[in-house]
């Protein structure tokens, strides 16, 4: 959904401030995008909190759901759609996508389940079940990355920039 989220915030900004990825063509977004986007990652984040095998499998087993949900239903913008799916879709499985997002954090990704072990057992915490984090390439920036009841959705720039943020938060799903 981020992919989407940038191309759509592109079409509004200054060189300077392009995010990933670039689309140079103008798609036709919903005029509520910014309110239907938070009902959807709402909904696929409660799917995901609940099964997190569903992550990118959602997008994959239903395409239409994002293009109901985000589009304008008119012809143009379902070619465009299918561009932007079959982009992400080539790059999220290359090398340079699903592989090197998650291998970004591998060593802070370890360092960090270490630390919130250690912090849990020395406040006699322990958990009743497996913590899911869902991490994102690029910040989100239409919707409040709320943790939930043993869920959190983080960014690369969380393990980067905020790491010494990261064991209070993700305490905060463990209960």
């Amino acid at each position: 959904m981020i992919y989407i989220q940038n191309i759509y915030l592109n079409q509004n900004r200054n060189e300077e401030e392009l995010r990933f990825p670039y689309y140079p063509s103008k798609v036709a977004f919903k005029e509520e995008f910014d309110l239907d986007y938070k009902y959807l990652w709402d909904k696929v984040s409660q799917r995901i909190s609940d099964n997190p095998s569903n992550g990118v499998k959602i997008f994959y087993e239903e395409k239409d759901l994002f293009y109901q949900s985000l589009f304008v239903n008119k012809s143009d913008s379902l070619k465009e759609f299918n561009k932007i799916y079959k982009s992400f879709k080539v790059w999220w499985d290359s090398f340079a996508g699903h592989f090197s997002v998650e291998r970004s954090i591998d060593e802070k990704g370890e360092k960090l389940y270490v630390e919130l072990a250690n912090s849990l057992t020395q406040k006699g915490i322990e958990p009743k079940k497996e913590l899911s984090i869902c991490l994102l390439y690029d910040e989100c920036r239409l919707v409040n990355l709320e943790v939930s009841s043993y869920f959190a959705v983080l960014t690369i720039k969380d393990y980067i920039v905020k790491y010494n943020e990261l064991v209070p938060k993700l305490q905060k799903c463990i209960y």
